[in-house]
């Protein structure tokens, strides 16, 4: 094994809200049974889109939120808030109080307060100035949702927002490590939050060709990694993820570990990936380099795989090349199949699965993915789960996030062999 260069860091708590549940615990659950968080759109709004499907959080999720919290965020702040609090409890619960002082805040997003731009938009083209909401602005900026969590749960470490596309959630995972590292923070909630749908948020993803048409077939719309993809499927929801350095974590505290990341740019295109996925080999042997990570320590990969053409023919091109003959055994699960794409919010939540999965040793079927691309030269989960090696041992994943603008973000996680039980 390599040396190890990152100082690696506990995570304590997590919660999510996605397409397949309104916690963590049920978004794994509708996971391992194969559901897909995708549905036909019925309201009358989408009935002139040329998209009409997407990944919807249940309207139950936010039914636990103030009136008045409601009526002055943004669905994406909300969202994140949910998140935050699931993780916040289940952190607290596990290592006791904490100086608010020392707790920082980072939470990504690809687009901030989507809904309330357009809808604000509306109300200004149909009624004029006098009808647009006085909180406009701050409901509609990318770091409302960081400043909702802070202001919510009373922490006072620092509120950081990246906004690096489909990134942020796991650029929001980076930075809370350099946090804990750099002595900045005794305790980081970091994760991403999302909620483009809305008809500005289909309309122009789908007037730039990257989302599926598939209405008739909602369910087998987003197909990673398949032959026959055609775009992905826009989807909201957040996952936030509770860290800390691992000294100062009690013990049996941590449900897992984050060992290190890598970074790196394309500089190639505003919105198409580099095609032979060059940079994005240089974040995956960035991160492996860090954490001390040979490719044949791996025993698991969560991918990025939109189901675009060309996103997902980058990406297994990068993971061949930095990984080389590993590539051919270590199993790989691309689960926007059943989520579609959360955009800034995916890459922390996919990693909370991905810690589940770590921990429960079974490495769910990437549903859609079949018949796979010839192309894609991986082990991809396409015909069923995959029992992981090192049962009762620390298992090690590496997990993919690429955004718009050649963002490019790859961390190593692990966790050690556990039961389904105790894994939620």
């Amino acid at each position: 094994m390599l040396q190890q260069l990152s100082q690696r860091v506990s995570i304590v708590g997590w919660g999510s809200v996605s397409p397949l549940g309104c916690d963590a615990g049920s978004t794994w659950d509708g996971v391992l049974a194969e559901r897909s968080g995708i549905r036909a759109l019925t309201a009358t709004w989408s009935d002139d889109l040329p998209v009409r499907i997407s990944g919807c959080v249940p309207e139950a999720a936010t039914a636990s939120l103030e009136p008045l919290l409601l009526r002055r965020s943004d669905r994406c702040a909300q969202l994140g808030l949910l998140a935050a609090r699931e993780a916040w409890a289940m952190a607290t619960a596990a290592i006791g109080g904490i100086d608010p002082a020392r707790v920082a805040v980072v939470l990504g997003t690809g687009i901030g307060g989507l809904h309330t731009m357009h809808e604000q938009h509306t109300q200004l083209t149909a009624g004029g100035p006098s009808r647009v909401n006085p909180l406009t602005v701050p409901m509609l900026i990318p770091d409302a949702a960081a400043g909702q969590v802070a202001i919510d749960l009373g922490l006072h470490g620092g509120a950081h927002t990246p906004v690096s596309a489909c990134a942020s959630g796991a650029e929001a995972m980076m930075l809370a490590q350099m946090l804990l590292n750099d002595g900045r923070a005794d305790l980081v909630l970091a994760g991403g939050t999302e909620a483009p749908v809305n008809r500005l948020g289909l309309v122009g993803f789908s007037a730039m060709r990257a989302l599926s048409s598939r209405n008739d077939a909602p369910e087998q719309a987003s197909r990673p990694y398949s032959k026959d993809r055609d775009g992905f499927v826009l989807s909201e929801g957040a996952g936030v993820l509770a860290m800390m350095r691992e000294e100062d974590t009690p013990c049996g505290a941590a449900l897992g570990w984050q060992l290190a990341c890598g970074s790196s740019s394309d500089g190639h295109h505003i919105v198409a990936p580099e095609p032979q996925g060059t940079q994005a080999s240089l974040a995956i042997e960035d991160a492996l380099r860090r954490a001390g990570v040979e490719p044949g320590d791996l025993c698991a990969i969560q991918a990025h795989a939109t189901g675009t053409s060309l996103g997902d023919l980058a990406e297994a091109r990068a993971l061949r090349r930095s990984l080389g003959s590993a590539a051919d055994h270590i199993p790989v699960f691309a689960p926007k199949g059943q989520l579609g794409h959360l955009l800034g919010a995916a890459g922390a939540l996919e990693a909370i699965l991905g810690l589940q999965a770590l921990r429960q040793g079974t490495l769910p079927r990437s549903i859609n993915s079949d018949p796979l691309d010839p192309e894609v030269e991986l082990a991809v989960t396409s015909q069923g789960p995959v029992e992981l090696s090192g049962s009762g041992a620390e298992r090690l994943m590496l997990k993919n996030a690429f955004g718009f603008g050649g963002h490019n973000i790859s961390l190593v996680l692990s966790a050690p062999g556990n039961t389904a039980e105790q894994q939620r």
